[in-house]
């Protein structure tokens, strides 16, 4: 991730999430057909990493492994990503863009059409079982201390909470309270909480929906 972070709009409901899977980087100039077999190819490639990273940890991800896994040569990995740091933020990139599609366009209570507790509600449980299931990939990519709270991917799930929070408790001082919410699903408090301490995902799940409850009044 480049320390540039341009502006993040706050999350509007839509019809659906233009733009957010264009994972292709070729230009306009290419043949359609063409930018869409790049874009299927990385695809391939970056579900290909994703299971990896589950099955065996972000250490142990390497270029070769994933050409392995893909059914592909290694240089075709390295043309994609340049190098292990360039896949690495490019999974994160893919992962980030899918949930944002989800919370964006895809199927209530996460996506639109579901009152706003309902969604709140939906939008935690989704991110604890994101964390657990890439819980290596994002730790490895936590941003340092003074940017933790500004990287454009928090931003934009930090106000989509403050969003729900605004419709589901008028009175409540909803970009405060968004904090505290978002608190509740950090990664390293959920490696902590899982990894250290034993606590099953479903305990984690059950306090969201406390915290939830209490916050919104319901």
């Amino acid at each position: 991730m480049s320390a540039a972070l341009p502006p993040v709009p706050k999350p509007q409901e839509t019809d659906g999430p233009p733009g957010l899977l264009q994972l292709g980087t070729e230009t306009d100039a290419d043949e359609p057909c063409l930018r869409a077999d790049a874009a299927r190819n990385r695809a391939r490639l970056l579900e290909a990493a994703a299971r990896l990273v589950a099955e065996h940890g972000a250490a142990g991800l390497t270029m070769e492994a994933v050409a392995a896994a893909a059914s592909v040569g290694k240089g075709t990995v390295f043309r994609r990503f340049g190098d292990r740091t360039g896949l690495l933020t490019a999974l994160l990139d893919h992962s980030e863009k899918k949930f944002q599609a989800a919370l964006l366009g895809g199927p209530p209570p996460l996506g639109p059409g579901a009152p706003a507790v309902e969604r709140l509600r939906a939008f935690g449980c989704a991110m604890l079982r994101r964390s657990v299931d890439e819980l290596a990939l994002q730790l490895a990519a936590e941003p340092s201390p003074d940017r933790r709270y500004t990287v454009a991917p928090r931003r934009f799930l930090r106000g989509h909470v403050a969003l729900l929070l605004r419709q589901a408790a008028p009175d409540a001082d909803s970009e405060l309270l968004s904090h505290t919410l978002m608190a509740h699903l950090d990664p390293a408090l959920v490696h902590h909480l899982t990894e250290q301490c034993g606590m099953p995902v479903a305990r984690l799940e059950a306090g969201w929906l406390d915290l939830v409850a209490r916050v919104t009044r319901t």
